[in-house]
């Protein structure tokens, strides 16, 4: 699916989630240029080759951070203090994106699980 999709999931939302998730998204996309963006059960997701690396989606209450992984988070957790996690979620409050470092950090860890393309 074409990045339009994501234009359009992002579109329908209020700032500053609206804000708060482009920043993300320009994050991820640093991190994986070569990505395809596509909406994937309903969310933004970023996939190499067919398999999900990173996604996210707004709440009501707060924005997620999807690592497409139950391992990722919890070989970082000692990175994720201040965060709220699940299995396969990192929350972070709306207005306030994720850092830089931490999106790299995020993304290398899922590619390292995926192992060679």
């Amino acid at each position: 699916m074409p990045a339009r999709d994501i234009d359009e999931y992002l579109a329908d939302l209020d700032e500053p989630k609206r804000s708060t998730l482009e920043t993300l998204r320009r994050r991820i996309h640093d991190a994986i240029p070569e990505a395809e963006e596509c909406i994937s059960y309903g969310l933004p997701t970023f996939k190499i080759d067919g398999r999900a690396v990173a996604g996210f989606g707004a709440f009501k209450n707060h924005l997620s951070y999807l690592p497409h992984s139950g391992s990722v988070l919890s070989e970082i957790a000692g990175e994720l203090a201040g965060y709220e996690t699940s299995k396969g979620a990192l929350r972070f409050p709306i207005g306030q994106p994720l850092p830089t470092r931490l999106v790299k950090k995020l993304v290398a860890t899922r590619m390292r699980e995926l192992g060679p393309r």
